[in-house]
């Protein structure tokens, strides 16, 4: 049996409530877990005070423990894995934002570190909020962008997850990688 089929055969079980499936399925996306999140952070200050592994922990926990997906395969499990850590980096942000701008802190100046943690930080909460806008206009575009450049996810696996074909995903990359930019550029 294969990896992926052992994957999509593990993610059936979970489906199906099988209460011993999330343990059997960790093992078999552990890896592209943590490939995905060191992904993310890549673009992260280095004393970001959330780490790969919590990340890779956080998002698992969201998608075994909570409803289920109907999950097709390995390549869904991972789009939707992608999509829940950047959604949790996105929420780590935006708490750190709140706090740094005030919160529950007493005020104080920032050093240049600190400064560079909130402008990746406001990247981050830009960035989210522009593929925000993007869905609005158009959500397969969306998608195509939280599967391929926050999944890692290849062109023939995105349109497989997304039941388009390829083509689609090449036109719909392009063309949202091209509006995000614009996007981003005029927010500064």
């Amino acid at each position: 049996m294969t990896k992926s089929s052992a994957v999509t055969k593990a993610l059936a079980k979970l489906d199906r409530g099988d209460p011993n499936a999330a343990q059997e399925l960790l093992p078999l996306v552990y890896e592209e877990l943590r490939s995905l999140a060191k992904r993310y952070f890549r673009a992260q200050s280095r004393d970001h005070t959330l780490q790969p592994t919590a990340l890779v922990h956080e998002a698992y926990a969201r998608l075994a423990g909570g409803t289920s997906e109907n999950w097709k395969n390995r390549a869904h499990f991972l789009a939707v894995a992608a999509q829940a850590m950047r959604q949790i980096l996105v929420d780590h942000a935006r708490k750190r934002r709140t706090t740094k701008r005030g919160g529950d802190q007493p005020k104080f100046s920032l050093d240049d570190a600190r400064d560079q943690v909130l402008v990746e930080d406001q990247r981050l909460i830009a960035l989210d909020e522009a593929l925000e806008r993007l869905g609005d206009l158009d959500p397969l575009r969306r998608r195509i962008v939280e599967l391929r450049f926050f999944g890692g996810l290849t062109v023939k696996e995105a349109a497989h997850v997304l039941d388009v074909s390829p083509r689609s995903v090449d036109s719909g990359w392009s063309f949202a990688k091209a509006w995000l930019h614009r996007e981003m550029t005029r927010e500064g």
